[in-house]
């Protein structure tokens, strides 16, 4: 780990992508783990993001993520999220790009996130095309109900990007644009295995950054990787100690 703490601090621009891991301790379910989203009894992870299945009954969609998404006004940072945004704070960590759309990374104070997938933080009728913010949009799930337009009464969708839906152009240009600048890429709690966002390390690799692997389950890039670690907490623990 003496290693990670002088590549990230010697490197000149620092980046960290990140995955459902690091929210794991915080209480939020990842999505293929063991205990994972999609191994719950009920769900039908082939249709609870999909755009088709969501426009044909939206009902599924919000009775499915009533705990798992509009709970999360409760759900705090975790260990990685407080440490990530504490090395931002240093000026060591120049961006963070996320697969996860928990909000957590900006709770914690991170301010420069790029989220490839989209967050529930602003909904949008689909209809009229008035946003709506996670917490008035909460409460109404919260109590078993679909929301709907005020205005128009049209059906309501995150701006999560779902399965049909292009991924959102501003957070992938800005994604791009960090992991190509960046000389040393953290992947931290991601088993790389979904796309296009799985590719953005690349753009490292391919301008000759280095490559920093924290998951606890294999991942493609493994073999590309300078260094290789499997626990996020102890990781986080040590940076913690050893940069300030």
């Amino acid at each position: 780990m003496e290693r990670l703490a002088a590549c990230l601090a010697q490197s000149r621009y620092p980046v960290v992508f990140t995955g459902a891991g690091v929210s794991t301790s915080s209480g939020v379910m990842d999505f293929r783990g063991k205990n994972g989203l999609y191994r719950q009894p009920g769900i039908d992870p082939d249709r609870l993001f999909d755009l088709d299945a969501f426009l044909s009954d939206p009902s599924y969609y919000y009775r499915m993520s009533k705990d798992f998404i509009y709970g999360l006004g409760c759900i705090q940072p975790g260990t990685a999220h407080r440490e990530l945004a504490r090395l931002e704070s240093l000026g060591i960590v120049k961006a963070i790009v996320t697969q996860n759309i928990d909000m957590l990374h900006q709770k914690a104070g991170s301010t420069r996130v790029f989220e490839v997938h989209g967050s529930p933080r602003v909904h949008r009728c689909l209809s009229c095309q008035r946003e709506y913010d996670f917490d008035g949009i909460a409460a109404v799930v919260q109590k078993g109900i679909v929301p709907s337009c005020e205005v128009c009464g049209g059906v309501i969708k995150p701006q999560i990007t779902f399965f049909g839906e292009a991924l959102p152009s501003e957070a992938v240009d800005g994604a791009i644009e960090a992991c190509s600048r960046a000389d040393c890429i953290v992947i931290m709690g991601s088993t790389l295995l979904v796309q296009p966002a799985a590719s953005l390390p690349l753009y490292t690799l391919s301008g000759g950054g280095r490559l920093v692997i924290v998951n606890d389950m294999p991942t493609p890039l493994d073999e590309k990787a300078s260094l290789r670690y499997r626990d996020i907490n102890q990781v986080c623990a040590y940076l913690s100690a050893s940069l300030a």
